[in-house]
């Protein structure tokens, strides 16, 4: 595709920035209609707000109206390959992200499984990632989430795993304005027991992830780093990190332990119910070991609609978004960039299949209390020049 002079200097930037670990794109112009002008916000590296919306019951401008700011990132689910349905709805999405100057988190879903992730497909990623970033939209692109997992298609195949995740990769980094999302679950629980796709003893995987050589999978086991695809390959490193509930399998309604975020981020997590020191520090491991940018991709606290008694939605969630505003988060994790909600309700696929209503940015009483407690030190839309040294490329 050619580009004309401005867009490719506007693109070159927003490749800086993504590679220091902040989202920046073109200069800040006026909010949404009725909203006004935008409040300045700081040049220095800072963490950014971001939500994974279902576009099933809610919308780009609708989020941002309630909320009374657009987030600095919206993500949306998708499955890759890419049918004809998917980039329409991303052509869409991608205009409407333009006018707010927020950024996409692209989650690639190959729900065919990972041999699906062929060169044609692979090719479409990079058509469409250009056409995105040439309307000023950085995109992260987050292949395979949760990979470590055992209830998706693509969970637990290392190997195959990382050869699709660098085909990717590869693909991404041909459009100047996107970088990839390396992000598992939080090994709280690891290796997962019971899913459908658990890898299968005698198997080449199940060697692979053996990583104590006991011969059987346990949560002594090391999470992450039989998936880890190369330092080349990713430019974040995220981690899906929630609350839901006291203990496996989640049901009640309960308040989130004080410091059970950093401890699930840590391996440091441990409970009347649970012990999970044995799981790494994925912070330090990672996000400091590898020079990278953090995301807490997904994040939420679980209120089960199916079956209501014990802790209030409002209590539940409060708690959890505290300790997800709380200062002391980003002071602990100072590359932690980025900070995505679950804007979800939905069935979970475990015991009783309860329906869950991760929401926080609602009409009522939750969704005022959520909107008093987003702190004004998140950045958000629209987002700021490229320009500023704070988005230099760091030092090892």
């Amino acid at each position: 595709m050619q580009l004309s002079l401005p867009v490719r200097l506007r693109l070159a930037m927003v490749a800086l920035a993504l590679a220091a670990g902040g989202i920046a794109m073109a200069a800040p112009g006026q909010g949404a209609p009725g909203q006004g002008a935008p409040a300045p916000r700081p040049s220095s590296p800072q963490t950014y707000f971001g939500v994974q919306l279902d576009s099933g019951r809610d919308t780009v401008d609708g989020y941002a109206a309630r909320l009374g700011q657009a987030p600095a990132l919206y993500g949306f689910y998708v499955g890759f390959p890419f049918q004809p349905a998917d980039l329409s709805f991303l052509d869409a999405r991608a205009h409407e992200l333009a006018q707010r100057r927020s950024s996409l988190m692209l989650t690639l879903e190959p729900r065919g499984g990972l041999s699906a992730v062929n060169p044609p497909a692979l090719a479409e990623l990079t058509r469409s990632l250009q056409t995105w970033n040439s309307l000023g939209v950085p995109v992260l692109v987050r292949f395979g989430q949760e990979m470590n997992g055992s209830w998706y298609v693509w969970g637990q195949k290392p190997a195959q795993y990382i050869e699709k995740f660098r085909e990717v990769a590869a693909a991404v980094h041909s459009s100047p304005g996107s970088g990839t999302v390396w992000a598992p679950n939080e090994g709280g629980g690891y290796p997962f027991d019971g899913g459908d796709y658990e890898a299968e003893p005698g198997t080449a995987d199940f060697a692979a992830l053996d990583t104590d050589k006991d011969g059987r999978l346990t949560q002594k086991d090391d999470p992450y780093s039989p998936y880890w695809p190369g330092d080349d390959a990713v430019d974040w490193v995220g981690l899906s990190v929630y609350h839901f509930g006291a203990a496996y399998p989640w049901g009640k309604n309960t308040m989130p332990e004080p410091g059970k975020l950093i401890g699930k981020i840590t391996g440091t997590f441990r409970s009347a119910s649970v012990d999970e020191t044995a799981v790494p520090d994925f912070y330090t491991d990672y996000a400091e070991g590898h020079n990278k940018p953090f995301a807490i991709c997904e994040t939420g606290a679980f209120y089960n609609l199916s079956r209501p008694g014990g802790a209030s939605a409002l209590s539940i969630k409060k708690a959890w978004w505290d300790q997800l505003f709380d200062p002391q988060l980003m002071a602990r994790f100072p590359r932690l960039r980025l900070a995505v909600w679950f804007e979800w309700v939905k069935q979970e696929n475990q015991p009783g299949t309860p329906t869950v209503d991760w929401v926080a940015n609602s009409e009522g009483p939750v969704g005022d209390a959520f909107r008093r407690a987003l702190p004004s030190s998140f950045g958000m839309a629209p987002l700021e020049s490229a320009s500023s040294a704070a988005f230099a490329k760091p030092g090892p």
